[in-house]
């Protein structure tokens, strides 16, 4: 039993355009599905990517707040050139420069029409095969802590877990990493970006859901009343959902 993320979730105002702007980030393409744009790989809909992790833009009715986000994307690069056009191609999409108290730093700070936080990364060898997303980065008060539980909830592997950085990615080697960064401070607002997970074939979302509130993590009420999906927080109050089987 395990579950597998299928795809980064991020509130939005003006849901198409977002998931206009990450398509043209990535590469990929936004389809149209109900009240929520997908993004994936081109060449028509495949949900969820056998391989990718897809980012899903759902339409909320309250911009996003100046509080920073607990969860973004890091966008990989090739080459030093690959860097300076990627932002400079998603500044004129509609990205701004963002402060997040960087400092002088080799990546890009930037952030979505709708104030969500990415980082255009300079080239890595670890992010060398990732696609387009090099890594979905959280912020946390314990990271090791962080990868007991997500490394028991989900069918990723954990790659690395010491007091400041944990790193999974999927068993298979392909797609990006998910990464937890030791940072000062505590949560205060609900996040704009989160986790999608999906039960394997052949699995219950309900038994799935029992296993991860005895791993600690707690049921979320935002609203959602009768769904097909659960939210839940994990033990460092980061909230995910839980999604039903196509």
């Amino acid at each position: 039993m395990a579950l597998r993320p299928v795809q980064v979730n991020i509130k939005a105002v003006a849901a198409p355009a977002v998931g206009r702007f990450w398509a043209e980030a990535l590469g990929w393409q936004a389809y149209g599905s109900g009240a929520t744009t997908y993004v994936g790989p081109r060449g028509g809909l495949v949900w969820p990517d056998p391989a990718l992790l897809g980012v899903g833009v759902v339409p909320v009715p309250d911009r996003k707040t100046a509080t920073k986000n607990r969860t973004h994307i890091d966008l990989a690069t090739t080459s030093a050139a690959h860097q300076r056009e990627l932002v400079a191609r998603l500044l004129a999409l509609g990205a701004t420069p963002a402060d997040v108290g960087q400092g002088d730093v080799p990546w890009t700070v930037l952030a979505d029409p709708e104030g969500n936080e990415l980082c255009v990364l300079e080239p890595r060898d670890v992010y060398r095969d990732t696609g387009p997303i090099a890594a979905v980065v959280v912020d946390c008060a314990d990271p090791r802590d962080m990868a007991r539980f997500w490394g028991e909830a989900t069918d990723w592997t954990v790659h690395e877990a010491t007091d400041d950085l944990a790193r999974l990615r999927s068993a298979k080697g392909t797609g990006p990493y998910l990464e937890f960064l030791r940072t000062p401070g505590t949560k205060t607002t609900p996040d704009r970006v989160h986790l999608d997970l999906l039960p394997c074939p052949g699995d219950d979302r309900t038994a799935e859901v029992s296993r991860l509130r005895s791993l600690g993590a707690t049921d979320l009420d935002v609203g959602q009343g009768d769904t097909p999906w659960t939210c839940l927080t994990d033990p460092d109050a980061h909230e995910f959902c839980v999604l039903s089987l196509p």
